[in-house]
C-alpha cells in the first residue's frame, strides 16, 4: 500500500486510529442501545404523524426524572426488549376513559385532541385505570376501533418517548434523486 494511500485509510499511527474506531463502535453501540433506541413504525394506527415505514428515535431517558405527559407519542415494550409500539398517552394511573361518538371523555370531562386529522365515532365503555396504569392509543381514529391494539399499560413497558415525526425527514437517509 502506498504511503499516502495508508494515511487517507487508517492515519499516521494505524494503532492510534483502530483504536478510536473501536472506541467509537462500542460508544454507538452502547447509545443507540441504551439511550436513543432506533423503532420502526410498522402499520397505520399512528397515522398521519407516523408513517407505516417511518424511523424515529426513543430517548429512553425522558422519564426518568418525569413522568409521561397527556399527549406524549412515547415506545411502549410489547414482547421482551425487541417489539415495541408507538403510542399517544391519553389518560393517566387513576383516570377513566371512554369513547362516546367519537369524542374521547377522561374522568366524564370531554377532551380535546388537537393532533387528530381525521374524523371518528369510536365508542367504548368508560375503562379505570390502575394505580401504575396509562391508557394509550393511536392517531388514526379512522380506522375501526377493533383494529386497534389500545388500553391500559403499565408504567414500568413505557421505554421513553419518541423525538421525531421521521428521521429520514432530518437526513438523506432513505431519500434518492
Amino acid at each position: 500500500m502506498s504511503n499516502f494511500l495508508k494515511i487517507i485509510t487508517v492515519g499516521q499511527n494505524p494503532k492510534v486510529t483502530f483504536v478510536r474506531a473501536f472506541i467509537l463502535g462500542i460508544s454507538l453501540i452502547i447509545l443507540f442501545t441504551y439511550f436513543l433506541i432506533p423503532i420502526r413504525v410498522r402499520g397505520i394506527s399512528m397515522e398521519p404523524a407516523y408513517h407505516d415505514g417511518s424511523v424515529n428515535l426513543v430517548n429512553a431517558l425522558s422519564f426518568r426524572t418525569k413522568d409521561p405527559a397527556r399527549g406524549d407519542v412515547v415506545a411502549i415494550w410489547l414482547a421482551g426488549k425487541q417489539v415495541m409500539l408507538l403510542k399517544r398517552i391519553i389518560a393517566f394511573p387513576g383516570e377513566t376513559v371512554a369513547f362516546k361518538d367519537g369524542v374521547l371523555f377522561v374522568n366524564g370531562r370531554e377532551m380535546p385532541e388537537p393532533y387528530l386529522k381525521t374524523p371518528y365515532k369510536w365508542t367504548m365503555e368508560e375503562v379505570k385505570n390502575d394505580f401504575d396504569e396509562y391508557f394509550v392509543v393511536g392517531d388514526n381514529r379512522s380506522m375501526p376501533i377493533s383494529l386497534h391494539a389500545m388500553g391500559r399499560v403499565k408504567r414500568d413497558r413505557i421505554v421513553g418517548m419518541v423525538l421525531f415525526e421521521d428521521i429520514r425527514k432530518l437526513s438523506l437517509i432513505g431519500k434518492r434523486g
